[in-house]
């Protein structure tokens, strides 16, 4: 019986750039970080703007002045209703654009018409609440706290705006940041990189890979910066007013939830500044041993074809001119 003739695997065509998948899948990560930033950073800016579910527990700072009356004081409970009826709301929350009051049974009652570069004055709001003849006592060092207040604020309202936008427009360009044929994927064959060319080094990192990692930059800059204002800023509020709580019963808490939302986007926001600073890098010093292999190459064939050409040149000389025929004269 014939035995059937044995084929073997065909070698395997080398790698040409990137796979489909695996350029869809970087474009896909770089889009989904951008969007999950962009997510925690609008609400970051939509919280406690108004008395609705989630926004309404979104605020940097809560302020409670239900006892603000010293508990020392006789007939402390009576004097804790008297300040309510005074104007007093038993607690304020502040957002990006405004505050929001209410009390601690009715939960938030009023918020403020959102302003833009708005900045929490305490001292104003209460006193414009209080009733004609109604005093009340603040701590000492609120007034030095408002003018620090004030400035970083303004800043923290410009950056976490700004971030907001530029994160938005980068869920949609930075896909176009990642390529199948990335100058770091040259091969040392010249034939497979004459029919599948590779973009010029210097072109794609001056005019895609570097104007790319600018805005990651920029995206990433504003957000942390904008989130470490708000966290310092605000932490000097609570120690402010909490320091005065012997004297005053101010309670005063850090909103949780708005931190950690804005300290995510934060975080997104610089993963995709890393995996784009990491493909810039890439694509200005990768391929390496490519380029030396087919300078290598090129140089010896160089010298080769030199070298043959002089040593062969003498010899086809003399066999021409012994072919040749002489010349007859007449």
């Amino acid at each position: 019986m014939a035995k059937l003739p044995l084929f073997k695997n065909a070698p395997e065509r080398p790698q040409v750039g990137r796979s489909r998948s695996k350029v869809l899948w970087h474009r896909i990560l770089r889009s989904f970080c951008y969007l999950v930033a962009w997510i925690f950073l609008i609400l970051v800016c939509i919280g406690s703007v108004a008395d609705k579910a989630v926004i309404r527990q979104t605020y940097f700072l809560e302020i409670n002045l239900a006892n603000i009356i010293p508990l020392s004081t006789p007939n402390a409970d009576l004097i804790d209703t008297i300040a309510r009826t005074i104007g007093l709301h038993d607690f304020y929350q502040v957002g990006l654009w405004n505050y929001c009051e209410g009390y601690l049974g009715q939960g938030i009652t009023h918020c403020s018409k959102p302003k833009v570069l708005y900045w929490f004055n305490p001292v104003e709001i209460i006193l414009s609440e209080l009733l004609s003849g109604a005093t009340i006592a603040l701590p000492a060092n609120i007034t030095s706290a408002l003018k620090i207040a004030r400035i970083a604020s303004h800043w923290m309202f410009g950056l976490f705006i700004t971030a907001t936008v530029l994160t938005f427009i980068l869920i949609f360009l930075s896909p176009l940041a990642v390529s199948s044929r990335p100058p770091q994927t040259i091969s040392s064959d010249p034939a497979v990189n004459q029919a599948h060319p590779q973009h010029r080094r210097r072109t794609f990192v001056l005019l895609r890979s570097f104007p790319f990692l600018i805005l990651t930059f920029l995206a990433a800059l504003f957000t942390v910066v904008a989130s470490v204002v708000a966290t310092v800023m605000f932490i000097i509020f609570r120690n402010v007013f909490t320091s005065a709580s012997e004297d005053l019963n101010i309670e005063a808490w850090i909103g949780t939830r708005m931190m950690v939302f804005m300290w995510i986007a934060s975080g997104f926001n610089l993963v995709a500044f890393i995996l784009q600073l990491g493909s810039c890098c890439a694509s200005c010093c990768g391929g390496r041993k490519a380029r030396k292999q087919l300078k290598r190459n090129s140089a010896n064939g160089t010298s080769v074809s030199t070298g043959t050409s002089s040593s062969v040149s003498p010899d086809l000389r003399e066999k021409e001119h012994q072919r040749t025929p002489p010349a007859t004269t007449e």
